[in-house]
């Protein structure tokens, strides 16, 4: 009922769910639209595909943009397609493509340097990072941090994560001092993790109360 309330005040299709249908992906310089939509088709169904091209040349960057019709399609993208493709939830069209291409670039550069491998190894094109650029992100995980100024009652907060496909657990500790709420959650896949939190930071429960949601460490490669 409080996901549908929020979703009352704006338009969902439009602004909530952008970030979480339209996927990030990095694709050989030959491929079409048609090969990127032949290639992710599997997963659910596609709204458009995109590929971006040097604005002089018109060359591809080989880089594109995948959008499904539901969150939970493009969730099963990146869980699902080859780690070559590098797939990442797309960042909101408010900000520049530009700076989104440094980051991404930025971070693959500095995960697979780690790896002591370059994606795409075969293919000179893929070949071509700054070694030098890094940036420090966020640590993905399959386990989240839930924070309130109120406490939790354990099966509200279960049964609202639970609204994400995959919880395996929720544990629900409270601070006798300052009687603020705190919980752990556990999901069987990032992708349901990175679904929640994207969906649940910031969320109002209950109204007026925002709940603060972070990854915690799980032990899992971070990079992977």
């Amino acid at each position: 009922v409080f996901i549908a309330q929020s979703r009352a005040s704006g338009s969902h299709r439009d602004v909530e769910d952008e970030e979480l249908t339209r996927i990030f992906v990095m694709i050989p310089k030959s491929y079409t639209e048609e090969d990127l939509r032949e290639k992710f088709k599997m997963y659910g169904d596609i709204e458009y595909c995109s590929i971006i091209k040097n604005k002089t040349t018109g060359e591809s960057k080989g880089l594109g943009y995948v959008r499904y019709l539901k969150p939970s399609q493009a969730a099963r993208a990146i869980e699902e397609c080859d780690r070559s493709y590098r797939a990442i939830l797309a960042e909101p069209k408010n900000k520049s493509t530009e700076s989104f291409e440094h980051d991404y670039y930025s971070n693959s550069t500095r995960q697979e340097l780690r790896g002591n491998t370059l994606p795409f190894c075969g293919q000179p094109e893929f070949c071509c990072f700054e070694k030098h650029e890094s940036r420090i992100q966020e640590s993905v995980s399959k386990r989240l941090s839930v924070v309130s100024r109120l406490p939790f009652v354990q099966e509200q907060l279960f049964a609202l994560f639970d609204l994400v496909p995959g919880l395996e657990y929720c544990d629900v500790q409270r601070d006798p001092h300052t009687n603020s709420g705190y919980a752990v959650i556990q999901y069987s896949t990032a992708a349901s993790a990175i679904y929640a939190k994207y969906k649940l930071h910031g969320f109002e429960y209950p109204p007026g109360n925002r709940l603060t949601v972070i990854f915690l460490e799980d032990g899992s490669d971070s990079s992977e």
